[in-house]
């Protein structure tokens, strides 16, 4: 007989010896800039609450208005008896929000990205990814059916390349992040709506990073170039710097409608609760409304970014709320994680198979209710670990 056990308990050893083994931090805490990990305080540089909403008194108090009316859960899928009027109008704020005729809801982001590209490609389709994009579009493409391609991490010559010998295929789909999630660089969407445009491919851009932070009034990637038409597919959270759950396809009325009747992860799963719902759409008026979490994000953001390369840390290129932080190896991220945590800065360690193992990083991120000592606190800190060069430096 199989001891099941055993073959796991091998598995997770050897997980750990080459340093891959991962545990989790319980937090004891609202999730704002600093959380109480064990007992002690920590400033939190690893949070996806970009604007600081996922405590903000308004968000909280629409959730509780809605529990009350509607209760704790939609209690089945939204084709069931799960559809709620919530979500209805949630969908027609966020398509106001991203500029498109409607949107659809998802339970999660990942969901969102799995479900509709299952949906759109099968045999005969081919996918093209931008190679740092997201694990849950990737996923989604394998899922899919699809010819798999992927590109060098913009490098726009080899997507052309790719696009130029992908003739008979029913459809070519084009599929870049927005904010790429672990370097913190911006997709170059231009270009890739012309070259989209050039040859006849549908793209659809993952702007689960830049919504609520780029662009005016946070409208994302495509705001923050000013593009208004060639996007196709708009995908995003709700999750992030909306600071609740679940993800989001917004576009066209044709698009949802098949969207609605084609992705299993929709169609298969329980619809977002109440609470959820309606502390989205206030999250989305507030980021809609006040631009000041925006603002004071973006200064944090060039405060610290700026300390990091005034002490010669390598920042791989970035240009967002998303700062990584080059490590040597595995053994150099655990261990620069590991005194991060000693010294009360919460930023743990990105090791494979998220990133490869020579782009090892610690990954920080930035939000709007950091403070300057904040930030002060974890340049300090920072400043301490050069004498420990477990880090990379770029001067």
């Amino acid at each position: 007989m199989i001891n099941l056990d055993l073959l796991l308990q091998q598995e997770l050893q050897s997980l750990k010896r080459q340093g891959l083994f991962r545990e989790m931090k319980r937090i004891d805490s609202v999730q704002g800039p600093t959380v109480i990990i064990d007992n002690r305080e920590f400033v939190l540089l690893s949070s996806n609450n970009y604007l600081g909403l996922a405590s903000h008194p308004e968000v909280i108090k629409a959730q509780i208005q809605a529990v009350q009316e509607f209760g704790a859960s939609s209690s089945a899928s939204r084709l069931i008896s799960g559809n709620m009027s919530l979500h209805e109008k949630l969908e027609r704020k966020i398509a106001e929000f991203k500029g498109t005729e409607t949107s659809i809801v998802f339970a999660t982001g990942y969901m969102a990205n799995v479900g509709a590209i299952s949906a759109l490609a099968g045999e005969g389709d081919i996918l093209i990814c931008d190679k740092l994009n997201h694990a849950s579009i990737i996923d989604g493409a394998k899922l899919s059916g699809a010819i798999l391609r992927v590109y060098p991490h913009k490098n726009l010559e080899k997507l052309e390349d790719i696009l130029k010998n992908s003739t008979g295929y029913r459809r070519k789909l084009i599929i870049t992040d927005g904010v790429f999630s672990m370097d913190g660089d911006i997709a170059p969407l231009p270009e890739l709506v012309r070259i989209a445009e050039r040859f006849d491919a549908i793209l659809m851009v993952d702007d689960a990073h830049a919504t609520g932070v780029l662009g005016k009034n946070g409208k994302g990637t495509s705001g923050h170039f000013g593009i208004k038409k060639g996007i196709h597919i708009q995908m995003g959270t709700l999750s992030k710097a909306l600071g609740n759950l679940g993800g989001f396809i917004a576009g066209s009325k044709n698009l949802v409608d098949y969207i609605r009747n084609k992705a299993r992860s929709f169609i298969y799963s329980t619809a977002l609760p109440p609470a959820i719902l309606a502390g989205s759409l206030k999250a989305i008026e507030l980021a809609q409304r006040d631009t000041g979490p925006r603002e004071r994000l973006w200064a944090n953001v060039e405060k610290f970014r700026t300390s990091l390369k005034e002490l010669g840390y390598d920042t791989l290129g970035s240009e967002t709320q998303i700062i990584p932080i080059l490590t040597k190896d595995i053994d150099s991220t655990v261990n620069a994680s590991r005194l991060l945590f000693e010294m009360g800065i919460f930023a743990p360690g990105i090791r494979p198979p998220t990133v490869s193992k020579n782009k090892c990083r610690i990954r920080t991120s930035l939000m709007a209710t950091h403070t300057d000592e904040h930030i002060d606190r974890a340049v300090e800190t920072f400043k301490r670990l050069r004498h420990e060069r477990v880090l990379c430096y770029s001067n």
